[in-house]
């Protein structure tokens, strides 16, 4: 099986994405494609993603563990029509968006500050 985009803790595969780091500690969350709603890219801050390695403040979102989110500057927010979405930050956002909107399609929301996380 060949990924469409793949980073230590995303994989979006022709099965669909899998989120490593999701649950405790190290468990995986795997999302069929069809169970995507939307997508949004945001830009992160110190209380918008950034700062947040892993869980949550705010009980509508949850980030997988990422070590290295500090670093960056864009995450994607998913509906999939549950109560808490999950919150991304792929090391590469353009090929993510890429890979993501090449197996379903959705227009992707663009910009603007994040949800506090």
């Amino acid at each position: 099986m060949t990924a469409d985009y793949e980073d230590p803790r995303i994989v979006c595969s022709a099965d669909g994405l899998r989120i490593s780091g999701y649950y405790v500690p190290w468990g995986s969350k795997r999302i069929p494609y069809e169970a995507i709603r939307s997508i949004r890219r945001v830009n992160t801050g110190m209380l918008t993603g950034r700062a947040r390695l892993w869980g949550t403040a705010n009980p509508r979102y949850w980030a997988n563990l990422d070590l290295q989110r500090p670093r960056k500057k864009v995450g994607f927010i998913l509906d999939t029509g549950h109560r808490v979405r999950p919150f991304l930050t792929p090391d590469d956002p353009n090929a993510f968006e890429a890979a993501l909107t090449a197996h379903r399609d959705i227009a992707v929301e663009q910009g603007g500050r994040g949800v506090v996380i």
